[in-house]
């Protein structure tokens, strides 16, 4: 099922996320030369639009990798996705586990076998 995951997180909702991220490790916030023009268009083309959950994720994942801003370009999508994962009818252990799967498939860390373990969680559930 198609929903739209991400509507709510403007790119304005990231880069003040990534701003507070910054704030709080006392690193400086600011955008790249190279990724933060791609990444913002890459989202604000798509967030707002029906997506799978697993698509939600990929776009996470592309916008992580294009490296945005000077820090915490992981932790900024990752904790996106985790919030839009938290908000979602499953049982709590569960949860907890698509949560962290999916914050490991922004930040890259996630296995092939994973990630399409979480895909295929994603379709049984219908989202």
């Amino acid at each position: 099922m198609s929903f739209r995951w991400l509507a709510p997180y403007s790119w304005e909702f990231i880069t003040a996320q990534n701003a507070a991220l910054c704030a709080a490790k006392n690193a400086k916030h600011g955008p790249t030369s190279d990724g933060h023009k791609a990444a913002r268009k890459m989202w604000s083309s798509k967030f707002a639009g029906e997506l799978s959950l697993a698509e939600a994720v990929e776009l996470c994942r592309k916008c992580h990798q294009l490296a945005p801003f000077l820090f915490y370009n992981g932790n900024t999508f990752a904790a996106v996705i985790r919030d839009v994962i938290q908000q979602l009818p499953m049982p709590k252990v569960e949860k907890a586990v698509a949560r962290s799967l999916a914050g490991h498939i922004v930040a890259g860390v996630a296995s092939n076998e994973e990630t399409d373990e979480f895909r295929r969680a994603c379709e049984r559930y219908g989202f």
